[in-house]
Parts: structure tokens; C-alpha cells; sequence
């Protein structure tokens, strides 16, 4: 029951930064400035973006529904808040401030940290680590996104 208190707050805690992060954007994938950059070949389509946050946030939820019920301490929340404001501050980074390489570097601790959830966090329900491969593979491929616009602009 303790798990599942845990999962349904983490969903509403990460959708609304999903949300939050949408606002702070200042509907930065439609703006004249990110459609006229150069950006990479492999692209995708803007309904996978949503499609992609929503399972991973789904995914991320169920995980962390799960550390939380098993190693419930201030380290946890510190990273879990470190993460939070690098996942919902990229948006602002990137689209509202159209800083590319500070966005870089916001993805860059945004990866290492789910990197370290998998790898350092994740000892006592070792299993449920795999539900971060979604989050850990879409922020590979938004860091070349984001590294191929900044060298290509």
C-alpha cells in the first residue's frame, strides 16, 4: 500500500513538472527561432515527445514508487528535487532562453543522475532498475538533439 501511495504521488509530482516544464517553454518547439534552427536528421515528430514523456514518467513514477518504499531518506529527496528542477529546467533553458550549451549541460547532469539512479541507486529492488532504460535512452537521444543544434548553429 506503502508503494502505491508512493507511485500515484510520484506521477502527480512528475506530470506536473511535465506541465510546469511545458509553460516555462513559452511554446518553444512552435516558435519561429527552434523551427528555423538546423536541427538533426533523426529528429522525431513532435506526438513522439509526448508519447516519450509519458511512458517514461509512467515508468520514472513506478520506480521511484518503489525506492521510496524501500530506502526512504533525505538523500533520496535531495536527488529526486536535484532532478526535478534539471528535467523542468532544461525547458526554460533551451526554449525560452535559447541558451544551447547550458541546455547541454543541464541534459548532462539530467543523464548522469538517472545513470546513477540505475546504476548506484537501485540496489535493493534491482529489477525495477529497468524501468529507468525508457528515461535513459530518450535523454541520449535529446543530448544529441540538443549537441547536434549547437554545433550546427
Amino acid at each position: 500500500m506503502k508503494q502505491l501511495k508512493l507511485t500515484v504521488l510520484f506521477l502527480a509530482i512528475n506530470f506536473n513538472g511535465l506541465a510546469l516544464g511545458s509553460w516555462l517553454m513559452n511554446n518553444g518547439p512552435m516558435t519561429s527561432w527552434y523551427v528555423n534552427l538546423n536541427q538533426a536528421p533523426w529528429t522525431p515528430e513532435g506526438w513522439v515527445f509526448g508519447v516519450a514523456w509519458t511512458v517514461i514518467m509512467i515508468c520514472f513514477s513506478i520506480y521511484l514508487g518503489k525506492l521510496f518504499a524501500k530506502k526512504n531518506h533525505s538523500k533520496l529527496i535531495s536527488i529526486f528535487g536535484i532532478h526535478f528542477v534539471l528535467n523542468v529546467g532544461w525547458n526554460y533553458i533551451f526554449f525560452n532562453q535559447h541558451l544551447l550549451f547550458f541546455g547541454l549541460i543541464t541534459l548532462l547532469l539530467l543523464t548522469s543522475l538517472i545513470f546513477y539512479y540505475f546504476f548506484k541507486l537501485s540496489s535493493k529492488i534491482a529489477h525495477y532498475k529497468y524501468l529507468l532504460l525508457p528515461y535513459m535512452l530518450w535523454l541520449c537521444v535529446a543530448t544529441s538533439l540538443n549537441l547536434y543544434i549547437l554545433i550546427h548553429n
